[in-house]
């Protein structure tokens, strides 16, 4: 058996050529699947637009002419072409918004100040004897503990005082009509996230604030977000935090300062009812820069797997295309099918009809999965083998010790950072390569956050021992798929060893075939406490999935997309194409120093390979540098 591909990496050996700054039709083509060649600088010549990317690869064979593909290309073109007066006008759309901002929190703090020095004259806080005093301070101190929000008089001086701040610093700027997004939808492989990306490319150096997120990415996100949002809000209700500074050296008694902290606080925790409006605001924008442009978001694979999915893409995709947010999105379905099990279907139809307001919907129709005809090398698979027997495990094994040799350090057991304050142990890994088997990566408390932590921290991932899918490990088939879609999505390059074969892996056994019967669970709420339903219990009610939503659920075929996903995106990682964009792609492998060391080793390893197809013993060059 063979142990690496020949000749697979053309990139990188142009790299240790010295011709990697040549614009080559390769360069174009692997930025055609990543997020966006992020090596250069503003100041130098555009990307192409997606429709003349989209010709040039045709014209080049590097993709197979498709007139759906092409259809969507223009699409994505004529939308370029509106962006950069669109850009112009969020632009002084958002000048005028800051003057507003300011004039209104001006005419809001005179406001309140007219009418604490009327309470001063007034003597409201003047205490007449001590048994009073110590009533107010006791009665004061209450308020203070409880809601701010008590009664209804707060809630009208605040509501008044809103109408007044209206009238005096005028109406709100108009927000300039937004271009219509797109939703692409289609079968797998058909070739929307690369016409996605094409397009996310293109938009570097025409907008300012632009972001491409992955679903399992983007949920992630959306939970810190709010995760600080809450820890902020906890802040805040401390008398000293940042948001009542400018009331403390105020002429005023310590009653007056009281009151004005109080509706201070009010108009804050008003504000931040709507957790999800908060995130909105930080989901697209830096966190070091101010608000200003138009804003692009590019989501790839968007899904309602369970509630929060459903209430959380709701609240923050509404709130960010009133806002003038441009969305382009890609998903399996069409936006009024992504609901299929019929769960919070008034919240989900509030999406469908924001969806359809502001996005043109277009179905990518064919059905080739055109990742299986991408060229390929003349051989066999080389980074994926099966079955599970000692001569794959020997060579398995052979080409990780070729690797690491090159790296000059020695595996070692490594912990990498994940999110709110946990970490992953990964038991081997050195300069950028890391080993796993399947059981350790998911069969296990582990999810989507652990497989980016490892995308990002390794830009070569070996998993050996990985299984056929059954339904006894339903729930590891499940995060498997979650693994492939992360370090497919960050462009790592992947060796496995498997029991079979990428289109056998998710066929099932004896056992039956896959589907996830952890779908039909559902979160519901009763009496404050989440619960976590099974619709197949007998007696179980609930508000879960409807009967249409259960059928869909019985015919796995929210599975099957993801299982036919899974082996497509495993096929591509084989091909030659793939491998030339893990070293311009991954954020690791971001140098062309690195990328020219990591040619050298590819190239060693495809000389090691021709020496075994020889006949002879390999001779392993021990070099040392640091990755």
């Amino acid at each position: 058996m063979r142990v690496i591909s020949p000749a697979t990496l053309l990139l990188c050996r142009s790299l240790s050529d010295g011709t990697l700054g040549r614009r080559s039709c390769t360069l174009q083509s692997t930025r055609a699947r990543c997020y966006c060649d992020r090596s250069h600088s503003s100041g130098e010549r555009r990307n192409p637009g997606p429709l003349v990317l989209y010709k040039r690869m045709v014209e080049d064979g590097k993709l197979q002419h498709d007139i759906f593909q092409e259809k969507v290309a223009m699409e994505f073109e004529d939308l370029l072409l509106r962006l950069e007066h669109y850009e112009t006008e969020m632009e002084e759309y958002h000048k005028k918004l800051a003057n507003w901002e300011n004039v209104r929190e001006n005419e809001r703090r005179r406001l309140m100040l007219e009418e604490a020095e009327l309470r001063q004259k007034d003597g409201e806080w003047t205490r007449s004897n001590y048994r009073e005093s110590w009533f107010l301070e006791r009665w004061m101190l209450r308020r203070r503990r409880g809601n701010p929000e008590t009664g209804v008089g707060r809630m009208v001086s605040y509501l008044n005082r809103e109408r007044k701040i209206d009238s005096l610093a005028g109406e709100r700027p108009v927000l300039p009509q937004a271009p219509k997004g797109i939703y692409l939808y289609g079968n797998v492989g058909s070739g929307k996230t690369m016409l996605m990306d094409m397009f996310f490319s293109a938009t570097e150096g025409i907008v300012k604030h632009r972001r491409r997120f992955h679903f399992h990415e983007a949920m992630l996100e959306i939970h810190e977000h709010m995760h600080n949002a809450w820890k902020n809000k906890i802040k805040d209700r401390s008398l000293h935090s940042r948001i009542f500074n400018w009331i403390h050296n105020l002429p005023f008694d310590s009653k007056v300062k009281e009151w004005l902290i109080g509706e201070e606080r009010y108009k804050q925790e008003t504000r931040e009812k709507h957790i999800l409006h908060a995130v909105a605001d930080k989901f697209l924008v830096d966190r070091q820069s101010a608000k200003s442009g138009a804003t692009i978001l590019c989501f790839d694979e968007i899904q309602t797997v369970d509630v929060f999915a459903i209430v959380a893409l709701s609240g923050i995709l509404s709130s960010l295309l009133s806002s003038g947010t441009i969305l382009v999105a890609t998903s399996n379905r069409a936006p009024e099918d992504l609901n299929q099990d019929g769960m919070q279907k008034e919240i989900f139809q509030k999406l469908v009809s924001k969806l359809d307001e502001c996005c043109q919907k277009i179905s990518v129709g064919s059905e080739i999965d055109y990742r299986r005809l991408m060229p390929s090398e003349n051989s066999n698979q080389v980074r994926y083998f099966w079955p599970l027997n000692s001569d794959n495990c020997r060579e398995f094994d052979k080409i990780w010790k070729e690797v690491i040799s090159q790296s000059g350090v020695k595996p070692t057991f490594n912990a990498i950072s994940v999110m709110f304050g946990r970490v992953l142990m990964v038991p081997e890994s050195c300069s950028g390569i890391a080993r796993f088997n399947f059981d350790y990566l998911c069969g296990r408390a582990t999810g989507a956050a652990d497989y980016i932590a490892i995308a990002r921290n390794y830009h070569t991932v070996f998993i050996s021992d990985i299984p056929v899918m059954s339904m006894r490990i339903r729930d590891k088939a499940r995060r498997f798929i979650t693994l492939i879609d992360e370090l497919y999505n960050h462009h790592c390059c992947l060796f496995c060893l498997a029991d079979a074969s990428i289109e056998d892996l998710f066929e099932g056994t004896d056992e039956g075939t896959l589907f996830d019967l952890e779908s039909f669970q559902f979160e519901t709420e009763t009496e404050g406490v989440k619960l976590r339903r099974d619709v197949l219990t007998p007696g179980s009610v609930g508000l879960g999935p409807t009967s249409t939503g259960i059928a869909s659920l019985m015919s796995g075929q929210e599975e099957m997309f993801a299982f036919r996903r899974a082996v497509s995106r495993l096929i591509e990682m084989q091909k030659p194409l793939y491998i030339e964009g893990v070293h311009l792609l991954h954020p690791i492998l971001n140098s062309s120093n690195i990328c020219a060391k990591w040619g050298t080793l590819q190239t060693i390893l495809s000389n090691n390979e021709r020496e075994i197809d020889m006949g002879r013993t390999p001779k392993l060059e021990t070099k040392s540098w640091d990755i």
